[in-house]
């Protein structure tokens, strides 16, 4: 039987792969991302915005996703939504192939909720 700090222990290293896991993976999804942008710049760009989307923050307006990159403001992600070309289909099917990769399994079940958040209705 492990003593508390062994648990303890066992339990931050966990936590540690854990991270390290995501954070492999968040760079996994990001290398299959990049072959929809034609500059590197841009492909960096829409990993910062990725990056954005998945942090801290409850609110994620065009402001906070550019703080968030590093931005001075908005515009740069905004190109990448509004100017830039690149196939909404194919990141679909990126996704769609990562998720299918990963989380398969005979017995899994999709649930979709399409109720929206009963707090957001006035």
């Amino acid at each position: 039987m492990w003593s508390h700090d062994e648990e303890v222990m066992a339990m931050v290293a966990s936590i540690e792969e854990t991270f390290e896991f995501w954070a492999s993976s968040l760079r996994d999804v990001k290398g299959r991302m990049r072959s929809l942008f034609t500059q590197d710049r841009v492909a960096a760009s829409a990993g910062l915005f990725l990056d954005g989307l998945l942090g801290e923050e409850r609110r994620k307006t065009g402001w906070m996703r550019a703080e968030a990159a590093g931005d001075r403001g908005p515009w740069r992600q905004q190109a990448i939504l509004g100017r830039g070309r690149w196939d909404a289909d194919a990141l679909r099917d990126i996704v769609r192939d990562y998720v299918v990769e990963h989380l398969a399994d005979d017995d899994a079940v999709l649930v979709v909720d399409g109720e929206p958040d009963q707090r957001m209705i006035r």
